[in-house]
């Protein structure tokens, strides 16, 4: 399980990697879930370098997907803000990779990708709680 669960990780990293738009949803989901973020904050929940995300941050703005606003509260920072045409390029880039999940299992019963999907759902509640009894203090 651990190998096959490594593997799929791994194949999934590497595809983010190599596809633009899967690094631009990321970045377009995190910012749709909050009304204006900070690019730091970005980053923490993305878990990827500062420096990285200001590129891609100045790179979204440029081409309209989102706005940079000054952060009254901290005058050091900005905020990042969804566009109409970010929210419209985020459903874009979802519905491309609901399409490429529903090839991948094409061929399989309804009902195995409903076993897929609960078993994934549990094993993230799992690490979830895990996680929880790690982070507590000794």
């Amino acid at each position: 399980m651990v190998v096959a669960l490594f593997t799929m990780t791994a194949g999934l990293e590497r595809a983010r990697r190599r596809s633009k738009g899967a690094s631009t949803l990321s970045l377009l989901q995190v910012v749709a879930d909050h009304k204006g973020i900070r690019p730091s904050e970005i980053a923490d929940l993305l878990r990827v370098d500062r420096s990285l995300v200001t590129r891609q941050v100045r790179e979204l703005e440029d081409v309209g997907y989102v706005t940079v606003t000054a952060d009254h509260g901290d005058k050091r920072s900005v905020l990042v803000t969804l566009t109409r045409a970010g929210t419209k390029e985020q459903r874009r880039l979802v519905q491309i990779g609901l399409d490429r999940f529903a090839l991948f299992v094409a061929e399989w019963e309804p009902g195995e990708v409903r076993m897929l999907t609960s078993l994934l759902e549990k094993l993230e509640s799992s690490k979830a709680a895990a996680a929880a009894i790690e982070q507590r203090p000794s």
